[in-house]
């Protein structure tokens, strides 16, 4: 029976006398792995199924071959490579590939069959599962040289297991007689076969980069033969004469695809260019329609000889068109700029202008002298700079100058004040040429009208933010705050603390005093709110009627107590007099609440429901307190707020 390992009684004598044998089964492995690399181009062109195929029954070809080619060491036991194709399919073809060659393998070693033969399988598909490990293992990037080692590592560590491990390999002691050399040559079989395969990829991927690049060029790329033949063409040559693939313009020439006129005309100048060895750069070329602009070199061999040309040729129908069209309306765009009330300059690439019209100069009086045509915007701003003629320019003279011109090349809009308060609107766009062309208004009126317009909206939004009788925050302005500084508070993950301030028994005070003085009482308790704050962050707000509200971000709730004191402490002092209260005097009551992190991500109105919440049970029980909620449901110990 054959099997796939043979121990020799007596120690290594009869391995060191088949090293030769040994060395023909490593070659085929080797040979077949290049083979591989030599036709999977050939594949490539092919679906990607189809080529984990062909690499897979090649991988399995090998591994049968090399069970053919194995060595024998006793009757019935062989030793052989297999298993690092086997290994090889697995990391660089993937799953598809491994299961192809693991298939062939294992079904050729079944029908042999065997002592070892169950051994020899499971051996096998270890081998199998090893490379497919490698292969997941580098799914995300590309294989390299040290991949392939720990590849050949694993299977090494791999077989000495099977041999240690396996029942019928232990009975025959095949790790004490062949283990060293079976496992040596499947690691070296998969180093040079990993080796091998790395290159080809890399090969194969320059080759891919080259041919994309070549195929989806924008421009016309072709390759000719001495006799002005294609021998290969790029896919835009192919849909500039209406060809389905580049296969079908292979060995035409232009006598196959234009006018023989033409035709002659283009074979006269490449076989010039064939014949002298010097190359045609920017030719122009009318075909199918389109304005083209060709260049073509030779093509020479290692000895100097020309054996075809190159071409690149590049549409410029569109650029043809616009310089036709600009020529065409230059004169008039001339006569059209002259009389308009906007000034009109028109700058080259180069930061010259070319045109300007009396309106431009004019609407720069100190510097208009230097704006006329020829002249480079440096020199005209320098000039600026000089009259002064633009306040606010910086003490870095030249760099302001040096950007100012970098930046003339670019499509903006700008305005700027001149010396004598008067505005200029400039607008530059850029066209497909190059030139810049500026467009100057004097906007001095509307610019005058939207400052005093934006003067009066910013009054309006205060008015309209700001309680009018205590001058503070009113409750629209309140609520914009308190969202956007609760969701600053919730990222910063701080505390955010507020406190809920009603003035006790004010129906009262109203009714006894009058509202001019409720008024004068309301104004009273804003500024001890205002003076019980100190940092710019802390609002104050009327919220309504005699209510107030403090809102105190990366405040904590003890913080906030010492605010709700200090504030209690100052009205006290104030001391107004309330005949209706059963202090005698205007006293407040105060529910605080605060809250971090979650809360405030999710549901920040909690903290006002909670104030709310110990505001009223301030009142109900007593009033003239200070009363503590959290969101989370804790009640703190009541303070008199007197």
């Amino acid at each position: 029976m054959m099997s796939w390992l043979h121990v020799v009684e007596g120690g290594y004598s009869a391995v060191n006398g088949n090293w030769t044998q040994f060395g023909g089964n490593l070659s085929f492995v080797c040979l077949a792995i290049s083979l591989w690399a030599l036709f999977s181009i050939e594949f490539q062109r092919r679906s990607f199924r189809q080529e984990k195929v062909a690499f897979g029954i090649i991988a399995g070809g090998a591994s049968i071959g090399s069970i053919l080619l194995a060595v024998e060491f006793h009757p019935g036991i062989y030793i052989d490579l297999r298993f690092s194709p086997l290994a090889l399919a697995g990391m660089f073809g993937g799953p598809i590939a491994a299961a192809f060659a693991a298939a062939l393998a294992m079904a050729f070693r079944f029908v042999i069959g065997g002592t070892a033969m169950v051994d020899g399988i499971i051996t096998m598909a270890i081998a199998t599962g090893i490379g497919l490990a490698g292969h997941f293992w580098t799914r995300k990037r590309s294989p390299e040289l040290k991949d392939v080692a720990l590849l050949s590592l694993a299977l090494g560590v791999a077989l000495v297991l099977s041999m240690a491990l396996l029942p019928t390999l232990v009975n025959a002691h095949v790790l004490a007689g062949v283990g060293f050399p079976l496992t040596a040559l499947n690691c070296l079989a998969t180093v040079l076969g990993g080796f091998v395969l790395l290159k080809t990829q890399q090969w194969e991927l320059e080759r891919s980069i080259l041919v994309t690049a070549f195929s989806q060029s924008p421009d016309y790329l072709y390759v000719k033969d001495r006799n002005s033949r294609f021998i290969t063409v790029n896919e835009n040559m192919t849909r500039l004469f209406r060809f389905r693939t580049t296969a079908e313009m292979i060995g035409l020439s232009d006598f196959n695809l234009m006018s023989r006129p033409l035709a002659e005309e283009l074979y006269y100048l490449e076989q010039q260019v064939i014949d002298t060895g010097v190359p045609l750069i920017d030719s122009t070329e009318h075909i199918e329609g389109r304005f083209l602009l060709a260049s073509k070199v030779p093509l020479r061999d290692k000895q100097g000889r020309v054996i075809g040309l190159a071409g690149v040729t590049r549409d410029v129908t569109e650029r043809t068109a616009l310089e036709r069209e600009l020529r065409e309306s230059k004169n008039l765009l001339s006569h059209a700029m002259a009389g308009m009330s906007d000034g009109i300059a028109m700058y080259d690439s180069k930061g010259f202008i070319l045109f300007c019209n009396e309106q431009y100069r004019n609407a720069f009086p100190l510097s208009g002298e230097a704006r006329v045509v020829g002249a480079h915007i440096s020199d005209i701003l320098r000039r600026v700079v000089e009259t002064g003629e633009r306040p606010g320019i910086p003490d870095d003279v030249d760099g302001w100058i040096k950007a100012a011109t970098a930046s003339l090349h670019s499509n903006k809009d700008e305005e700027v004040q001149l010396h004598n308060g008067d505005w200029r609107s400039i607008r530059t766009r850029l066209a497909e040429d190059g030139t810049a062309m500026a467009v100057v208004s004097d906007i001095t009126a509307t610019k005058q009208a939207e400052i005093a317009l934006r003067l009066s909206a910013e009054q309006l939004k205060s008015l309209a933010e700001t309680d009018g009788l205590t001058g503070m925050v009113n409750r629209r302005a309140f609520d914009e705050a308190f969202a956007r500084e609760t969701a600053g508070s919730a990222r910063r993950n701080t505390p955010f603390s507020l406190l809920m301030v009603d003035i006790d028994r004010f129906k009262a005070y109203n009714d006894t005093y009058g509202h001019p003085a409720g008024d004068q009482c309301l104004r009273v308790v804003s500024k001890c709110l205002r003076q019980s704050v100190s940092r710019p962050a802390d609002i104050v707000a009327r919220y309504g009627g005699e209510e107030f509200v403090v809102f105190l971000p990366d405040t904590s709730a003890k913080g906030a107590m010492i605010v709700a004191e200090q504030f209690a402490r100052r009205l006290a002092q104030e001391n107004i007099a309330h005949s209706g209260s059963e202090f005698a005097r205007v006293t407040a009551s105060i529910g605080i609440s605060c809250a971090t992190g979650a809360v405030l991500r999710t549901n920040p109105n909690r903290l006002l429901t909670e104030a709310d919440a110990a505001l009223y049970d301030a009142k109900t029980q007593g009033r003239n307190r200070i009363l503590a909620h959290s969101p989370n449901g804790e009640r703190h110990a009541m303070k008199e707020a007197g």
